[in-house]
């Protein structure tokens, strides 16, 4: 394989750079040669990029580019590469596109047959997953959470019984109201990491069954401050575990229906075993009644 120790710029070429999420140390040598060489810098946030290039005393001309005018300002950036200047994608901090800006413009250049070059770096997730210490050979990447507690409900419910390990990013003034429905969704033994502030100086990364980890978070402010990275373990069911949707199945029936029948009926809908549904409802109901 052949390995190249320098960069060359093409025309009509764009470039996808990652920065860094947080210490300047992560900048690879070829990000900034591509930085300090191309015609053009399309970045989501100019001043932002401003300060970064100055601390490594790169001058270049930049382009805003951010997810309110993306759509628009992808054109003017076609046109220009398809005239024979080399652009640079940046966005505020790790990989573009990543829950950053970017699609519509690769998608347009990919159509238009413009190469479209992309460089390895920093993603807050991806370092996340590597320290996290849950199963990483399969994973979903599933960003941030909706903001409304409905929304982000559905949300959890919808990969509850996802195997794979799940990555969410998440934000200091929604982190409480997430893991708890996370308890409420996922139930609170399944295990989370949180990560937070990676690369930077007050970096923490701390796991531990969510229930657990929503106390720990609520003993100490400075816990739910920052960038955040939420890993969640994925489901194993046991093996007599039962899926949610037949539980919810049984709830339903159970309001209109004897026991039996409503058992019957959701063991045939989903295709689990009858008995096992009925011990779980009668389980149920005797806790219930102590309560």
């Amino acid at each position: 394989m052949k390995q190249h120790d320098r960069t060359e710029i093409s025309a009509s070429t764009l470039y996808i750079v990652p920065t860094p999420i947080g210490n300047l140390g992560d900048i690879t040598q070829r990000a900034l040669l591509v930085l300090a060489s191309v015609d053009l810098i399309a970045a989501e946030d100019t001043r932002h990029t401003g300060l970064l290039l100055q601390q490594f005393a790169i001058n270049a001309r930049l382009f805003a580019l951010h997810d309110h005018n993306e759509q628009q300002k992808a054109e003017q950036l076609l046109i220009k590469l398809q005239e024979g200047q080399s652009i640079a994608l940046v966005s505020d901090a790790g990989t573009p596109l990543i829950n950053d800006p970017g699609y519509h413009l690769v998608r347009r250049c990919r159509e238009a047959g413009i190469r479209v070059v992309p460089l390895p770096g920093p993603c807050a997730a991806i370092a996340a997953l590597s320290a996290a210490g849950l199963p990483s050979d399969r994973f979903c990447y599933e960003g941030f959470l909706p903001a409304k507690t409905k929304g982000r409900c559905d949300a959890l419910r919808a990969v509850a019984e996802e195997p794979r390990t799940l990555i969410f990013y998440e934000s200091t003034h929604r982190l409480l109201d997430s893991l708890q429905d996370m308890v409420s969704e996922l139930g609170g033994d399944r295990y989370v990491v949180l990560a937070r502030e990676i690369t930077k100086t007050w970096e923490s990364i701390h796991g531990a069954p969510v229930a657990e980890l929503l106390a720990w978070v609520r003993e100490d402010e400075n816990r739910r401050k920052g960038e955040m990275v939420l890993i969640v373990e994925g489901f194993h069911p046991q093996e007599e575990s039962l899926p949610g949707e037949a539980l919810r199945t049984l709830s339903l029936l159970q309001k209109e229906l004897p026991l039996k029948k409503a058992a019957a009926l959701t063991a045939e809908i989903h295709g689990v075993k009858k008995n096992a549904l009925y011990k779980y409802a009668l389980e149920q109901q005797e806790g219930d009644k102590q309560d």
